[in-house]
Parts: C-alpha cells; sequence; structure tokens
C-alpha cells in the first residue's frame, strides 16, 4: 500500500521543471552574482528585480550574492569562468565595460552571453547637506580654481560611469582630466558615507541608490547627468547649468559562456516576464528608472558598440 501512494504521488504531482525546459518558472535556485559592494548600483537592480520575479510569482528561491573588486572584474571572472552554468547571472552595467580596459582584465563582455539590458539611469551631482557649494557655479568655480583641493567621489573604479561623468564634465569646464582629484569607491553605497561625511567634496552617482538620503535632506543635489531633468528632483541638468555633458548609464544581466540556446531563452523568458510585470514597472517608476529593455542578440550588439564607445572616450581622455 505504501508503495503504491509513493508512486501515485509521483504520478499526480508534476516533478519540478529541468535545466532544459522553456518556462521561466524552472528557474528555481537560480543565483544573481553582484560584482560591487551592498548598496551600490548594481546591488539595487539585482535585489529589485529578484524581488518583483519573485512577488510576480515568476520563479522563487533566487539568490544575489555580492563578489566585489577591480570594478566588476572580479566577478567578470568568476562568472566567464562558470562556462555553461546556467544558473548562475550576473547584474552588469557601463561600469564593467571600461573597468575591463582600466583594470586590463583577461575576461571581457565579449565572453559572456547577453541575456537582457534593463534600464537606463541619469547620474547626479550630489554633496552633503552642509556642503559651503549649494548650486553647480559654486562648486565649478572652486572646483577650476584648485582641482586638486576638490575631491570628486565615485561609485565607479576608472572607467566607469560614475568615473566618466565627472571626467567629462572636466573636459567641458576647461579642466585637464589628469588634474582630477577622483576617488573610487566601489559602489555608490561606500561613496555615500564619504559625501556625508565631507571627505569628498562632491559625488557623481546614481539617483537609484541616494533617493532616500535626497528626500530625507540629507543630500543636495546639485545637477543630473542626464538631457532631462529627474522627476521629483529639484535639480537642473548639466547642460541648463553651462556644462555641455549629457550622461546617462544603463545596467543589465550576462550569463557565463557555453550555455545552450534553450537555457539562453529560458532566461531571456524570464526577464521579459519580469518586464512585463506590474511589481517591475512600479520599480521604474520608484527608482526614477529609464525602462530600456532589449534582449538577446540585439543587447549582444548595444554590448559590443558600448564597447567601442567606451575604449574612445578613454583615450580621448588619456585614460586608455
Amino acid at each position: 500500500m505504501a508503495a503504491l501512494v509513493a508512486l501515485a504521488a509521483v504520478l499526480l504531482v508534476p516533478p519540478l521543471l529541468s535545466s532544459g525546459d522553456s518556462d521561466s518558472a524552472g528557474l528555481r535556485g537560480l543565483r544573481v552574482l553582484v560584482p560591487n559592494s551592498p548598496g551600490g548600483g548594481y546591488d539595487i537592480t539585482a535585489r529589485t528585480a529578484v524581488k518583483a520575479i519573485e512577488d510576480s510569482g515568476l520563479s522563487s528561491g533566487v539568490e544575489v550574492f555580492n563578489l566585489p573588486g577591480a570594478g566588476g572584474t572580479v566577478g567578470l571572472g568568476r562568472l566567464v569562468n562558470e562556462r555553461g552554468n546556467d544558473m548562475l547571472i550576473m547584474s552588469m552595467g557601463l561600469g564593467v565595460v571600461g573597468s575591463v580596459y582600466t583594470n586590463k582584465s583577461p575576461s571581457s563582455l565579449a565572453d559572456t552571453t547577453p541575456i537582457a539590458k534593463l534600464i537606463e539611469e541619469p547620474d547626479i551631482v550630489v554633496v552633503a547637506k552642509d556642503s559651503p557649494y549649494t548650486d553647480l557655479a559654486g562648486l565649478i568655480a572652486a572646483w577650476k580654481a584648485d582641482p586638486g583641493a576638490v575631491p570628486v567621489g565615485g561609485g565607479s573604479s576608472p572607467g566607469g560611469p560614475d568615473h566618466l561623468a565627472p571626467m567629462l564634465m572636466a573636459k567641458a569646464v576647461g579642466l585637464a582630466p589628469k588634474d582630477v582629484n577622483y576617488v573610487p569607491f566601489d559602489g555608490g553605497g561606500e561613496l555615500l558615507a564619504s559625501v556625508l561625511g565631507g571627505k569628498v567634496a562632491f559625488g557623481v552617482s546614481g539617483i537609484g541608490e541616494y533617493r532616500d538620503q535626497i528626500q530625507a535632506g540629507e543630500l543636495r543635489v546639485l545637477a543630473v547627468t542626464s538631457g532631462k531633468r529627474i522627476p521629483g528632483v529639484d535639480a537642473p541638468t548639466l547642460q541648463e547649468s553651462g556644462v555641455d555633458v549629457d550622461f546617462t548609464n544603463w545596467r543589465g544581466i550576462v550569463a557565463p559562456p557555453g550555455i545552450t540556446d534553450t537555457a539562453r531563452d529560458r532566461l531571456v523568458k524570464l526577464l521579459t516576464d519580469l518586464h512585463a510585470s506590474g511589481a517591475w514597472q512600479g520599480a521604474l517608476e520608484r527608482n526614477s528608472w529609464t525602462d530600456a529593455f532589449q534582449t538577446g542578440p540585439d543587447f549582444g550588439r548595444f554590448l559590443a558598440a558600448e564597447n567601442a564607445r567606451v575604449a574612445d572616450v578613454l583615450k580621448e581622455l588619456g585614460l586608455a
């Protein structure tokens, strides 16, 4: 009788989907590698996406873990070494593209399997509430007068978006990039304490990482780097402030090399279903993220174009 009951249970209860199934619900146990510290942009994006996936019932048991170092290239190397592992993906973005060059990484994004671009996000120029700089004009004047005495912190290693943005700002106002006193941090979370504590004169990072502190009045936004203002943020664009820079960061998901087409399609389907969910659409609005969804080969072509663009910018700035 016990054997018959056990057999009936097997026949009546559908098995968990295997790695060969196309249904994204079969991705229970998926792991998301974040290649920077907790509180950074990749981390916030990954954890927000996973929460929306689970709240929408698209999958369960998804684990997010951090492996920071060398501007994201430590995590990139780990991902590339996990060849064929279709239960691992990595949150990444423009910062990793630049870090591959500046850290002379043996692995590049060309070695990964592109899955999806998720969002675009402008950077912000931000100071502590008690900073002597109350507008961008005052900050720029002090910066030009003595760039070494006005350190700028960013949540990126050299070559990342929080580094490229102030370097482009410097060039636009007549400062040589080599004269900029840039202090790198491993993500916006680590940068925050130095901005609040006055260890850097100003910071450059993503709006989503600092929204709570801005709303609480702990931080003052002097400008946003995008061509348009950010709804709900009382700050002009750089261009409105006389600094001819229009700069936007982006973030997405890649998988290890060597996974099957079926496995890649399952991951693309999961993120496509995420993109269509109300939970994710609400997260876009709350974080002031621009929807920039793009999958598979289209995302791969975008990565190749970004790689070439960043290489050109770094060479132009004398940084590569």
